[in-house]
């Protein structure tokens, strides 16, 4: 308890948790004072009524459940592609050199203009949401991991083949650690992108999930709901962008960590 108290008492820690409540009370009282109708930016207690009457009856942990597998699913197997494309392609000059102009063209494609095709061949269901996650994800992992393989320290290679390493273990003992930081910075980005992905997915074809309500909340102009999808929706993305803070800080535990307190 003394630790956790310490914790908060921080001036970092303090300061957030003051801005949180100061932007809270703002919410809450400063549309009103502004003569800003509910129905555009409605009070913040409006807000949490409607997330509880969306409980009892619009089903919303379903719904928000279902966006996050949808999240989480697309975020692997996007990172996953990133990881084994951004590695193929840094150990091979040749295979980059064939496909770096069809991946920049890829690149360069609205990815959420995918959607709508993605709808037309796989129908209304969860395959092309997650299929816009992983697009999305997988370009700035596929970009981080082959930078890191770029800037690999040629002398460290050469010195490992001295003693008669194989192209694989070059990779395994140098290559691969040496881009860890740059991966989990790929995979920083790509954890809120992922929830991007996902929710036009929902909103092109979808009638499940937070995009869908969020697309429905719209249609019956009921801004309230269109505001607790949207808190849902961030959320997610802060659990997302946490859960691969936790990875990094135990993978790369050797890092120096940044030092918060007073200069």
């Amino acid at each position: 308890m003394t630790s956790l108290l310490a914790s908060l008492m921080r001036p970092g820690v303090f300061g957030s948790l003051l801005l949180a409540v100061a932007f809270a009370a703002a919410w809450e009282w400063l549309p009103g004072l502004a003569g800003i109708p509910p129905f555009i930016i409605p009070p913040l207690s409006d807000v949490l009524a409607e997330s509880l009457r969306m409980l009892r009856i619009d089903a919303l942990i379903t719904h928000t459940g279902i966006t996050l597998a949808e999240v989480a699913v697309g975020f692997l197997l996007g990172c996953l592609l990133g990881m084994v494309v951004g590695y193929g392609l840094g150990m091979s000059p040749t295979a980059e050199m064939m496909l770096s102009p069809y991946i920049l063209a890829l690149q360069i494609a609205p990815k959420v203009a995918f959607a709508p095709l993605f709808v037309m061949w796989f129908g209304y269901t969860v395959y092309p949401k997650i299929l816009v996650a992983v697009l999305i994800v997988f370009f700035p992992v596929m970009v981080n991991v082959l930078g890191a393989m770029r800037t690999v320290d040629r002398d460290m290679v050469n010195l490992v083949r001295s003693f008669s390493a194989g192209r694989f273990q070059i990779f395994w003992k140098l290559e691969f650690p040496a881009s860890m930081p740059a991966l989990f910075s790929g995979l920083r980005i790509a954890s809120t992108l992922a929830v991007i992905g996902v929710v036009v997915g929902e909103m092109v074809g979808g009638n499940t999930g937070l995009g869908y309500l969020l697309v429905f909340g719209e249609g019956q102009a009921n801004t309230a709901m269109v505001f607790v999808t949207i808190i849902l929706l961030t959320v997610i993305g802060i659990l997302a962008y946490a859960a691969v803070i936790i990875a990094e800080r135990s993978v790369l535990h050797y890092l120096p960590k940044r030092n918060l307190g007073p200069a």
